[in-house]
């Protein structure tokens, strides 16, 4: 039997599907697609919400392949590893994608060697060679000042995780049908020599930037540390999270977990907002996907206004501090 398919892993919680699994079946619908082939979400947990695998379907999956047993409710690597590699050996898929969250992170490098076969790690883009067929995996090198393309042409599956995030799904179509398919494997692969204790959220500063539905970022163009405590304070009346350029990281104004780009973190907020960040093409590829953007910079051919959806010309010393007063203005009323 030869490879073939495409797959995505998707990821539950709670029993609830995840929204990184409809990121993921827009980037598998459209190398299906190029291929030919037919597009499976692979899912394991315990008690999978029915509608969420049949959105699944409507965001894209032809098919949905579900494993359901007490020992996949939470992830664990061994489970979760043992019963990837026994479907892969049964189907054979000729990609498999996911997304790169803990879980992938932690599975696909597992996979990749008992599959032996290769993986490129936190993919930005995925592609179908016209004239070969194999996957192209594009990726951020030598700290994001380079896109590495890479392919893997004698092994399968071809293997890849995804930056979350870094795209945004397909609209629900409740017409599309397809097939959710309950299988089985040998009970014995859902051994694990560790066991689950508890969960501990991570409250390190940044760490939710990715989740944010408002982030407010600032650049080198704040010239100083002092002056960086700006963002934090509209970012705290808007209830939103601190994003930073990776010249400001550098500088020191702010940590690594608040750094947006390709060698950071790529968001998706409702609304981004930064000033004196002139948009180098690493920052622009981890906002690209935001709702709306707001950029605030002094020279007019800032790159940042390339994609910016309301774009202000001055001086960030001059218009954040009136910012700041209408939000507190706002706060009070």
């Amino acid at each position: 039997m030869s490879y073939k398919g495409v797959w995505i892993l998707g990821e539950q919680e709670a029993g609830n599907v995840k929204s990184v699994s409809h990121e993921l079946l827009k980037r598998g619908r459209a190398l299906a697609d190029k291929l030919g082939v037919e597009l499976t979400a692979v899912m394991l947990g315990k008690k999978i919400a029915k509608e969420g695998l049949r959105e699944l379907i409507y965001r894209g999956a032809d098919r949905v392949i579900v494993i359901e047993d007490p020992a996949l409710e939470y992830f664990l690597p061994e489970p979760y590893i043992n019963t990837l590699e026994a479907l892969i050996k049964r189907h054979k898929p000729e990609i498999l994608i996911a997304s790169a969250t803990s879980t992938g992170r932690t599975v696909a490098p597992a996979l990749a060697i008992r599959s032996n076969t290769g993986l490129t790690a936190d993919c930005t883009g995925l592609d179908i060679d016209e004239e070969s067929g194999n996957l192209i995996q594009t990726r951020p090198a030598i700290g994001g000042n380079i896109l590495a393309t890479i392919k893997t042409p004698n092994h399968r599956p071809q293997m890849a995780t995804v930056r979350p995030h870094s795209n945004k799904p397909l609209d629900p179509n409740p017409d599309r049908t397809g097939h959710i398919n309950y299988e089985f494997v040998e009970p014995t692969l859902f051994k694990s020599r560790t066991k689950r204790l508890e969960f501990r959220k991570n409250e390190e500063a940044g760490s939710n930037i990715q989740d944010a539905e408002i982030v407010i970022a600032g650049g080198k163009g704040f010239k100083k540390d002092e002056h960086f405590k700006m963002v934090h304070e509209i970012a705290a009346l808007l209830d939103g999270a601190v994003g930073a350029s990776r010249d400001a990281v550098d500088l020191g104004w702010a940590t690594y977990p608040h750094q947006v780009g390709l060698s950071g973190k790529t968001i998706s907020p409702k609304l981004y907002l930064c000033a004196g960040i002139s948009g180098s093409v690493q920052h622009l590829a981890g906002i690209k996907t935001s709702e709306t953007i707001v950029a605030i910079n002094n020279d007019p051919e800032a790159q940042i206004f390339h994609v910016a959806d309301f774009g202000i010309v001055g001086d960030l010393f001059e218009l954040l501090p009136l910012i700041k007063q209408k939000l507190q203005a706002v706060k009070k009323a």
